[in-house]
Order: structure tokens, then C-alpha cells, then sequence
């Protein structure tokens, strides 16, 4: 679940990443004690490369021989650098990619997994205020409760993409966190399985992470996020903490709203509260106007004429999990559906277009001078901006949703 760009299982569950299958190039193991002639950031010698990268560790605090367990037997995984290169697409609409993964099934599972480990959720919400639900829906959407963890070796991979020069910064803190893991006894390097990336366990976090925020939640005196539910519910539940999550306050609501408003005020960091919105005729299906003094944003993921909600400060913390706007409105409506909320309206949203047309469309604003990032067809933030402010200037509803209309206009 680590959430510096989600790399994994938000693409994985669309479908959306494909690996190629490569040889594996192997790698000589550390001796124990052996100086490395340079740091070795990355690339260039594989060996030279674990030596430097036990060195730090030692300099660190880890202990040679948990070092050497942990470095030995590495290899380049060429799966895990083809995946990293890899184009992933997400072009799936809200309510697509919202029906697909918030499913009744899954809707019926996490029932029963909030169920059978009720007390170790009320724990979590009273320790670190993060509602049951929210925990949950993260739990369900990583790894549909634990099934599907990833198949990669979690020590291949990070020494991988640590030795690749792509973003050693990043990866090589998560190598040495693996090292610190290791020597904790939570992690056998020879045999655990995760995420592409690194990722471990039922709730996908980064061996940082679970350093920093790992709990033992079964009281079996270590923190197994991979094995263990009771350990997975409660580090999510710090995690969540720690990212800004405030205890009793809602994180997302569905409303009806009516058919004029200031539209170009959609979306993000509008400056409004959410008693602004209801003030403008905005509803919540609920009933529940408690939350009015809260910052609230009107989120409309297919325009005005789609599904809306209203997001509070809460949903900041789903931002933080995964950029993918598609994925975190989807995992902030599996969350209320889980604390008890209604299937979202649908509505009758205006066509989208078409990925021919969206790359088109890309190409006109990044000729308006928009920062649309690369010319991909996918609906990200900077596309989105873009399309509000040229629907406002074209006299077009200004809800952020691309049409047909608003290329013709361009």
C-alpha cells in the first residue's frame, strides 16, 4: 500500500500492467566483512554494489550477519525492470472501475472480515482513529484480503530497482529497511513474496514503512503483515494515522446536486466548505449536514451529470495512498459502502471520449501551453484543470468532464 505513486496493485487490479518474462541475471553473495572500495549507488557491478549497500546498513546499525542473510543469493530480476518501464494505462471511467472493484462480493467479504476481526478493528479505530471501513476498503482494494500478494521476490526486487539508476533514492532506504526486517526476524529473504515493487503483505506497504509503523497486532512478538490480518489491520490503521487521518471525521459523501452551479469551482482546492455547497442546493443522500464547517470539494468523476460527492479533509489521506484519482475516489466509496452507506447514483453522464479523441484533445491543450503531461489519453489532474478552464472560457459548463463539445470548441 506504500504511497509514493502506487505502483503496484491499483494498475494490477484493472489489468493494466504487463510484464516481460526475462532471464535473471545471478549475483555473487557478500562476505561477511567485505569493505566495498565506493558506496556504489547504483549500477555498475553487482557485487561491488551489495557490498556498499552492507556496509551502510552496518553503519547503520544492522548487524553483519543479518547483512549477509539478507544480500545473499541476490539477483537482478529483468520481470521487475520490465515492469518498471512498462506504460501502464489507466483508462477505465469511475463508474467502470468502480463497479469492477467495489463488487457485491467484495462488499459480502469485507462484511465478514470486519466481522470476524471486530475487536482487533475497534482496537485500531480507538488507538489510531481511523474508521474500521476505511481500513478495509484499503485492505480489499490492495489485496482483496490478502489473496493476491504478489509473486516476486521481495529482496530480488528491491535490489533491482536499488542497483537500476532510474530512482536508487528511493529504493535503496527500502533495501536497507528490508536488512533492519531481516534482523527482527519478520522476513525470511529467500523465500518472501510481494509487489513488484517491494511492496509486502496483505496491505502492500514498503519495508520503511513497516519498520516505522509496522504493530504487532497478534502479540506473536513480530510484525508479519504477510501472514498475519490482526498485524495488517493495525499498521494500516497507524500508517493511516500518520498520513493525516482525523479521528470521527468523514473522509467522502455522496450528493445530488442541482442543475446549475459554479461549476469551474469543482474539484480540487476550491476554498469552499461544505456548507457553502449545501447552500447552492447541494444534497447529501444521507441527510447529514453536521460536517458543513469542514473544508468540502465537490467531486464530480464524470462531470456534473455522473455520480458527485463531496470530499472533506479525510480524503487527503487516499491522495497520499495513490495518485490515481480514479483509484482513490473508488477507494473512499468502497470505504462508506463498508461503514454503511448506499450504492452511489449513477446518473446519466454526458459521453466521454474516445482514446483517439482524448490524445487529440491533449495535443490541442498542450498547444494552449497546459502542462497535460505526456500525450497518453488518460484524464489525469493537469488534463483536468485544463479541460475546466477551456470549458469556462467556451461557455461549456466548466465540470472538468471532456466531450465532444469541448473539442469541437477547441
Amino acid at each position: 500500500m506504500h504511497i509514493l505513486s502506487r505502483f503496484t496493485l491499483a494498475a494490477v487490479l484493472s489489468g493494466l500492467l504487463a510484464g516481460t518474462a526475462l532471464a535473471q541475471q545471478a549475483a555473487a553473495p557478500v562476505a561477511s566483512g567485505q569493505a566495498p572500495a565506493q558506496t556504489a549507488p547504483c549500477g555498475g557491478d553487482l557485487s561491488a554494489f551489495l557490498a556498499g549497500v552492507k556496509a551502510e546498513a552496518v553503519a547503520k546499525g544492522a548487524s553483519p550477519e543479518a547483512a549477509d542473510k539478507a544480500l545473499a543469493g541476490a539477483q537482478i530480476d529483468q520481470k521487475v525492470l520490465a515492469r518498471d518501464r512498462a506504460q501502464g494505462v489507466f483508462k477505465q471511467t469511475f463508474t467502470e472501475f468502480s463497479s469492477r472493484t467495489v463488487s457485491k462480493g467484495r462488499l459480502d467479504q469485507g462484511k465478514q472480515k470486519l466481522q470476524q476481526y471486530a475487536s482487533v478493528f475497534d482496537r485500531a479505530e480507538k488507538e489510531y482513529g481511523v474508521a474500521p471501513g476505511v481500513i478495509a476498503a484499503f485492505w480489499a482494494m490492495e489485496t482483496d484480503f490478502g489473496a493476491v500478494q504478489g509473486d516476486f521476490n521481495t529482496r530480488n526486487a528491491l535490489v533491482t530497482l536499488a542497483h537500476d539508476c532510474r530512482r536508487p533514492d528511493l529504493f535503496r532506504p527500502q533495501l536497507l529497511a528490508l536488512i533492519t526486517m531481516v534482523q527482527h526476524g519478520d522476513l525470511d529473504p529467500a523465500t518472501n513474496t510481494g509487489a513488484w515493487a517491494g511492496e509486502v503483505g496483505q496491505v502492500q506497504m514498503l519495508p520503511k514503512d513497516i519498520v516505522a509503523f509496522g504493530v504487532d497486532g497478534d502479540g506473536d512478538g513480530h510484525v508479519s503483515l504477510k501472514t498475519s490480518s490482526p498485524d495488517a489491520i493495525m499498521t494500516a490503521g497507524k500508517f493511516i494515522q500518520h498520513l493525516g487521518f482525523k479521528r470521527g471525521e468523514p473522509w467522502i459523501q455522496e450528493v445530488t446536486v442541482p442543475e446549475n452551479l459554479p461549476w469551474e469551482k469543482s474539484g480540487f482546492d476550491s476554498g469552499m466548505k461544505a456548507g457553502d455547497w449545501f447552500k447552492l442546493g447541494v444534497k447529501p443522500r444521507d441527510g447529514n449536514t453536521k460536517f458543513a464547517d469542514l473544508e468540502g470539494e465537490l467531486v464530480l468523476p464524470q462531470g456534473r451529470k455522473g455520480p458527485a460527492f463531496i470530499t472533506y479533509p479525510n480524503f487527503n489521506i487516499y491522495l497520499e495512498w495513490n495518485k490515481s484519482f480514479i483509484y482513490t475516489t473508488s477507494a473512499a466509496y468502497f470505504a462508506t459502502r463498508l461503514s454503511g452507506a448506499e450504492a452511489y447514483l449513477k446518473g446519466d453522464p454526458e459521453q466521454g471520449l474516445t482514446d483517439v479523441q482524448m490524445k487529440e484533445l491533449q495535443t490541442k491543450l498542450k498547444g494552449l501551453g497546459y502542462d497535460v503531461g505526456d500525450i497518453d489519453g488518460i484524464l489525469g489532474g493537469g488534463t483536468r484543470d485544463a479541460v475546466q478552464k477551456e470549458q469556462q472560457k467556451h461557455g461549456i459548463p466548466a465540470d472538468g468532464w471532456p466531450t465532444a463539445a469541448l473539442l469541437a470548441a477547441l
